[in-house]
């Protein structure tokens, strides 16, 4: 069973190729990119003899082999799937496998940051994909280097050789454990070129099931994370952010806030500006800063404030959506009423996002055609970990512990506010407590850095549970128009689809040319199936906080992608699982713009797998209410089948299947358990969520109103079918949220005893049912 342990050093020693004998015999090995430098290592990973590296291996003398983990694992499992990368090729005994989080690696490199570990975000679907290649060269080089100490004592070619089960095994049979080569193995001259690494029939932990490293920690409630981490002098401090992105404080009082015992001192910070969200504080506001956690709070109650709203302030998230509404609905002008009337211009979108063949002329030859508006809410990240960060800056070193997905978008912000050198800077990162984009962000970060300079003592920054829901970049509400029409053979000929959204790179640095590419998709169903497509994207002026979220941007369109084929499936009067399957056709590859290849063989495969599993041929007939949805992004697949049942106005959800198709499989248990996560936030979102928006300010602010689904919403059990594949592993970090919600929704629409038309969110289609 393996274990995870904590706490990071600093280093002292560097070389290109990390390979080093700690006084105690330990066998210690990284890999590095080319421009990559070394990093802060946890301690148990460099014995009693305090090196720095690039490491991801350390083997001691016992046979003990620790494993780094360089991607912060915010609930997706990457702190178990990339350790087991390593040690499948260093062909380890996993039981004897204790895995250690790596921090932020960084060196300086002439006043410039060079990133050890190369890839290290998380929570974003791309860990295991960016860890294929390095991850095993790395074991693959400790396995090489145990291989030449083990042949260099028997006399005999390491190619006679072979590992197993953390053993070094000579023809005659005769097994030497990894322990005890290790301190010869660490005098090896490591190789020049790469070595090679295993073929799959030689996998043994790779495509195995193995529980979450940090499983029993967290449930008997061991687990430290960063909210729980402190220093011995650290303050506390708390805030109170202003309503307004872009309001001020016009009137204080602190005098009864710092009266309370134990309040060290209350201050302002505000936004640096000419900086880009994430990087500098979302909002001003005022801190209390005190010895005690009990102290900050009642003097932040105590607190006398009056804020002046900035231009935020007058909007709100009705008059969006009516705004949006009217962008994606108006009617283009005929030829006739514009030469009547030559101010009729149409409202071109802000980009034209895709153009197939001719939508406008083929629609005109049509037998028939079907419209439908689908509305996605704002939404908040709600992490069960609120923003918090500890922080201590010394003279010349700052050291965090910071809940992040992203540790060197972090860096940048502590090393802007502080000039040190790249390698005076450290960032520990350990489990965070959910993510889902928010924390690629890091204006949490810089309230707590500011604050520490301010006081001159460590900071312990944590935000209150309202602080985090009514502070958040949201996800933006959206308004999607589609209008598809049809052939006697029941084909689709052309797919017109308009989305108004306020896009989340908005401020962000992003050129306006590109701000569409956090809202929409080019490559999203069903483009590339339709000869006629055309996909349009209206920008919303709107100053309100917008980031990125868990999904962006396939969940909001396959909702209203996948709702809009069955709606054409209810218009022709068939099942819609045959309309999907007609529009998919037979298995090809369809050329993606921008490169790459869409095969929609798998996208059948999974969508006949849920089918058949939640028992589609019972469509027709049950009194139960089935739906199905599917998807593909990034070379991953995925469908959803749901079935729903009504209890007078009561809505169950009876059964979901979900079949996933990520090509090869790290870690299958860990996968499942990603899958069925991500299918109940989904559904969660669906059921309960939305964030509103008056007078600039969000209506919700605490679970109470803004309520996760409770297990009685959300059904017993769920099953998860994970396809097999040998092609390289696509990211499952958010692969089953884009198909959950409309296959939900199709199976409301179905149980329906009327015909309803779809709306944003469930709670309100079960309100007019």
């Amino acid at each position: 069973m393996s274990r995870r342990t904590d706490t990071p050093a600093l280093p002292q020693r560097r070389r290109f190729l990390q390979v080093l004998a700690g006084t105690a015999g330990a066998l210690i090995v990284g890999v590095r990119y080319a421009e990559a430098g070394d990093a802060p290592v946890p301690p148990a990973m460099l014995g009693d003899a305090l090196y720095g590296l690039g490491a991801y291996v350390r083997i001691d003398a016992d046979g003990n082999v620790l494993i780094g983990a360089r991607d912060p694992d915010t609930g997706t499992g990457v702190a178990t799937s990339l350790p087991r990368i390593v040690a499948d090729e260093l062909d380890a005994d996993w039981s004897r496998v204790s895995v250690v989080p790596l921090g932020l690696g960084v060196e300086n490199g002439n006043g410039e940051p060079r990133w050890s570990y190369g890839h290290q975000l998380g929570g974003t679907g791309s860990s295991i994909s960016a860890a294929w290649t390095d991850l095993r060269q790395a074991g693959a080089l400790a396995r090489w280097l145990l291989m030449q100490a083990a042949a260099r004592r028997l006399g005999v070619p390491a190619d006679r050789l072979r590992t197993q089960g953390g053993a070094v095994i000579s023809p005659d049979g005769r097994r030497f454990d990894y322990g005890s080569l290790a301190e010869a193995a660490s005098k090896v001259a490591p190789p020049t070129a790469p070595v090679a690494v295993k073929t799959p029939d030689r996998y043994t932990l790779i495509g195995q099931p193995a529980g979450d490293v940090d499983a029993r920690a967290i449930v008997t409630g061991q687990t430290q994370f960063a909210i729980d981490s402190y220093f011995g002098d650290a303050l506390v401090a708390v805030l109170v952010h202003c309503p307004w992105i872009d309001g001020s404080l016009v009137n204080k009082d602190f005098r009864e806030a710092e009266a309370v015992k134990g309040v060290f001192k209350v201050v302002e910070l505000k936004p640096e500006p000419g900086l880009l969200p994430g990087e500098t504080p979302l909002a001003p506001s005022v801190a209390v800063l005190a010895e005690d956690t009990w102290s900050a709070l009642q003097a932040r109650a105590r607190l006398k404030l009056e804020w002046k709203p900035g231009p935020s302030g007058s909007e709100s998230s009705a008059a969006l959506e009516q705004q949006a509404t009217e962008l994606v609905s108006a009617k283009t002008p005929s030829a006739k009423e514009l030469a009547a009337n030559p101010a009729s211009q149409p409202i071109a979108p802000t980009t034209r996002v895709r153009n197939d063949g001719d939508v406008d002329g083929m629609a005109k030859k049509a037998a028939r055609r079907v419209d439908a508006t689908y509305v996605q809410p704002w939404l908040a990240h709600a992490t069960a970990e609120p923003m918090n960060c500890l922080v201590r800056v010394d003279k010349d070193r700052a050291v965090l512990v910071a809940p992040t997905q992203a540790p060197q978008r972090a860096w940048s912000v502590v090393q802007r506010l502080t000039g040190f050198k790249p390698d005076q800077i450290e960032i520990r990162v350990p489990r965070v407590g959910g993510g889902y984009g928010r924390r690629l962000d890091h204006d949490f970060v810089a309230e707590a850095v500011m604050l520490a300079k301010l006081a001159d003592r460590p900071v312990r920054l944590l935000w209150t549970r309202e602080e985090d829901l009514a502070h958040d970049y949201y996800r933006s509400a959206s308004v999607h128009r589609l209008s598809a029409t049809l052939d006697a053979k029941r084909q689709i000929v052309t797919w017109d689809q308009r989305m108004a959204s306020a896009s989340a790179l908005a401020r962000r640095g992003a050129p306006e040319q590109r701000l569409w590419t956090s809202e929409v998709d080019v490559n999203q169903l069903p483009a590339g199936l339709v000869p006629n497509y055309r996909s349009d994207w209206y920008a919303l002026q709107s100053a309100l906080p917008r980031g990125p979220h868990r999904g962006m941007p396939h969940v909001a369109n396959a909702f209203a992608v996948e709702s809009f084929v069955d709606e054409i499936a209810n218009a022709l009067k068939e099942d819609p699982l045959a309309t999907r399957l007609r529009l998919l056709g037979d298995a090809r590859q369809v050329p993606l713009q921008g490169g790459g290849t869409f095969d929609t063989g798998r996208l059948l495969n999974v969508l006949k797998l849920v089918a058949d599993r939640i028992e589609w041929k019972n469509w027709l007939r049950t009194v139960n209410g089935l739906g199905i949805a599917c998807w593909h992004m990034d070379g991953a697949y995925v469908a959803h089948a749901v079935e729903t049942s009504l209890q007078g106005q009561k809505l169950n959800i009876e059964r979901v299947v979900c079949a996933v198709d990520v090509g090869r499989v790290i870690n299958p248990l860990g996968l499942e358990g990603q899958i069925a996560g991500a299918t109940l936030d989904a559904l969660s979102a669906a059921l309960n969520l939305a964030v509103t928006f008056k007078d600039g300010q969000p209506q919700q602010r605490s679970y109470k109103d803004y309520p996760l689904a409770s297990m009685a919403q959300l059904p017993d059990a769920m099953d998860v079918i994970i396809v097999p594949g040998d092609r390289d592993p696509a990211g499952a970090s958010f692969l089953a949220m884009p198909t959950a919600a409309p296959a939900l929704a199709n199976a409301v629409f179905r149980v329906s005893a009327v015909r309803v038309r779809r709306l944003p969110l469930m709670r309100e289609l079960l309100r007019l049912l």
